[in-house]
């Protein structure tokens, strides 16, 4: 079979370039399913009930069926509702009150690989323990209950109805989108029949690319990890913006009328910084890898800032922890917790698009108090099990660099956590600064 990947989103453990086979997602379905009718019944609440949804890859047709099968014989019923983004399963799974959702999909993969993510009936990531669970269930045999007690599956035909009136709602009912031209690119993905009506729905001219999917063209060439095509679109239609997404939908990219792309931490900048003006905003929440352009920004208008871990799921346990609304990283992943439980790239959208109308600034003027610096990245392989922060070289070679930044700068040193390499980031204003600072510190990891 093609090649496939459990990402980190899945069961506690299984992680990295674990082969997804049919076998194995049908028991993967069962033991999930096994924890979940055991919850259901100790609470007597009947037989459970899970959504499962996909992107447009088409090893998603067999791995529905597989998990499918796991569920309907751990006495699971499953709901079906075909291609759908990833925010939208948690949400659905949280208006209808079913016992968890799943996703079938590898985000911004190519279409050879795909994973599998869990969410609880609250619509946001299942607990470690329930985690723990089933991880401990998927390493027993997979039995089958008696055949009246088997799991049915039915489809949920207004799926996607009911997601497009939900994006929606999180718009401002005194403010539309009439006059405007926007291009919005679906990647070819699980958006590709809900961005184009929502916007539409909404008063804008849209123009929509990225919205044939075939099955084997997901992030092919296009969506937030392709952005130029959606710039050269914006361009070509003389549109006044334009909006890209991943394969499942829980990225955002935005383009304005000069072909000018934005990303995550630009974009969470315009969101916060206008609902500031209207109701203080205690915090952000970024990642390590935020750009610093953001941090003094926020700064700057009395909004604090966090780093968290890499991760979309770090970002949104630092949120919870602070009891903050508003968070995300720079690959566009945005989380506005006043709006859903997760990260969604429609309603990020929306949410820069209610600030530009709120404002009556365009994009580019929105978020020009960010001053993006410069970033340097530079990989050093190291024999496994180095021990780089321990790295006499190194330590040198870092106290000099921060020296010579000052307070214009910033240093990120990290180690890879599939592979055996150290990742040296420098981030300063001054472009050649950040290039030299961090060629100076991987030199150091190789001696």
């Amino acid at each position: 079979m093609t090649r496939q990947y459990f990402g980190t989103d899945g069961v506690r453990g299984r992680v990295g370039t674990t082969p997804i086979t049919p076998d194995f997602v049908m028991r993967l379905g069962y033991a999930a399913g096994q924890v979940l009718a055991y919850d259901s019944y100790e609470a007597d609440q009947g037989r459970p009930c899970v959504l499962i949804g996909k992107d447009t890859r088409i090893s998603g047709y067999m791995l529905e069926a597989a998990l499918e099968a796991g569920f309907a014989a751990a006495g699971v019923d499953v709901m079906l509702c075909g291609p759908m983004p990833t925010p939208a399963i948690a949400y659905l799974t949280r208006a209808l009150r079913l016992q968890a959702g799943v996703v079938i999909s590898a985000s911004h993969n190519p279409f050879e690989d795909n994973g599998i993510k869990f969410f609880s009936s609250q619509g946001d990531k299942l607990p470690d323990e329930k985690e723990l669970e089933i991880e401990a269930a998927l390493n027993q045999p997979m039995g089958c209950v008696p055949s009246k007690q088997l799991g049915k599956a039915s489809r949920l035909d207004d799926a996607r109805g009911r997601y497009i009136e939900f994006c929606k709602s999180t718009f401002p009912n005194d403010l539309d989108l009439r006059g405007l031209r926007i291009v919005v690119d679906a990647a070819h993905g699980a958006a590709y029949h809900i961005a184009e009506p929502i916007l539409h729905e909404l008063g804008a001219e849209v123009i929509a690319i990225g919205a044939s999917p075939n099955g084997l063209n997901i992030n092919d060439g296009v969506g937030a990890i392709a952005p130029d095509a959606l710039a050269l679109s914006v361009r070509a239609n003389r549109a006044d913006l334009g909006i890209a997404l991943d394969g499942d939908a829980d990225r955002l990219v935005m383009v304005d009328a000069q072909g000018t792309i934005y990303d995550g931490d630009q974009l969470i900048y315009a969101i916060a910084a206008t609902v500031h003006k209207q109701t203080p905003v205690a915090g952000v929440v970024g990642t390590l890898m935020s750009n610093l352009g953001l941090e003094k920004a926020l700064k700057k208008i009395g909004i604090a800032f966090a780093r968290a871990k890499v991760g979309d799921r770090y970002v949104l346990e630092q949120l919870k922890e602070r009891r903050w609304l508003y968070g995300g990283e720079s690959s566009g992943h945005i989380l506005c917790l006043d709006k859903h439980t997760t990260g969604d790239g429609m309603i990020s959208a929306l949410q820069v698009l209610s600030a530009i109308r709120r404002t009556n600034k365009t994009l580019k003027d929105l978020v020009a108090p960010v001053e993006m610096y410069p970033q340097t990245m530079i990989n050093v392989y190291v024999e496994k099990g180095f021990d780089w922060e321990s790295h006499e070289p190194l330590q040198v070679a870092q106290a000099q660099a921060q020296a010579a930044l000052g307070d214009t700068g910033r240093i990120l040193i990290r180690a890879s956590g599939t592979e055996p390499l150290i990742r040296v980031m420098v981030e300063a204003q001054d472009a050649k600064l950040a290039r030299s600072q961090a060629q100076l510190m991987a030199d150091s990891l190789k001696s």
